[in-house]
């Protein structure tokens, strides 16, 4: 499932009259990346979800996503429990609309899919290092700590954590057992599972582009020509 309902106020003016996953960067689109990245791992059912000029996204993606159309921002959580009949059992990829990022050796879905145990995992995190983030903002206090056997906790009221979440996960449907209705965040229900031991992370080993403001579009664009 590719998220990509939201506003993008920080992008304002482009974000007036173009949904934020579809703008260009470097000559093609944030959201067409993603998508061709997900083809090319072979996934075959992409369902995205979309509110904020979604006929636009809608008339774009005919034919290659099954769209689902809410009348109101449900959050990241609330976007994909809405959409669980159209992904069915899981495990899946979520990724974010604004997701941008360049492979490492292998490819990143490659090796989350490698890496992900049902019977240990109802949550893997990609991760990067805050201080490789490209497009850092000073503000960016990084999101996780990760252990050594690959479990990662959040920061809470820490200061500061070493690694961000970098915009793709894969979640299983347990994951949204008992959870609430209408708008809420993932990072609840992977809080839960971070409190039972089923929560862990991957760190990415390529590039990764935090994409938030018109200023980190133009570097994103400079590095990717």
């Amino acid at each position: 499932m590719i998220l990509a309902a939201g506003r993008g106020e920080r992008m304002r003016p482009l974000t007036d009259t173009m949904p934020k996953p579809m703008i260009p960067v470097a000559g093609r689109s944030m959201l067409d990346r993603s998508m061709d990245r997900l083809a090319a791992h072979g996934v075959r059912t992409i369902v995205v979800n979309v509110h904020h000029l979604g006929e636009q996204i809608a008339a774009h993606l005919e034919g290659r996503a099954r769209i689902v159309h809410e009348g109101r921002l449900l959050e990241t959580g609330g976007s994909v429990k809405n959409a669980l009949p159209l992904l069915g059992s899981g495990p899946y990829f979520i990724l974010n609309g604004d997701g941008l990022w360049r492979d490492g050796a292998r490819p990143m879905l490659s090796r989350m899919e490698a890496a992900w145990d049902p019977a240990r995992m109802d949550a893997l995190l990609l991760l990067h290092p805050i201080e490789r983030a490209i497009g850092r903002e000073a503000k960016d206090r990084g999101d996780y700590f990760l252990q050594p056997d690959g479990h990662a906790r959040h920061r809470g009221g820490e200061s500061s954590a070493p690694y961000m979440f970098a915009s793709v996960s894969i979640c299983d449907s347990r994951l949204f057992r008992d959870s609430p209705d209408g708008p809420f965040s993932l990072v609840k229900l992977w809080t839960r599972a971070e409190t039972e031991g089923r929560l862990f992370g991957l760190v990415h080993d390529g590039a990764w582009f935090h994409v938030g403001t018109p200023q980190a579009l133009s570097e994103a664009e400079a590095l990717l020509r």
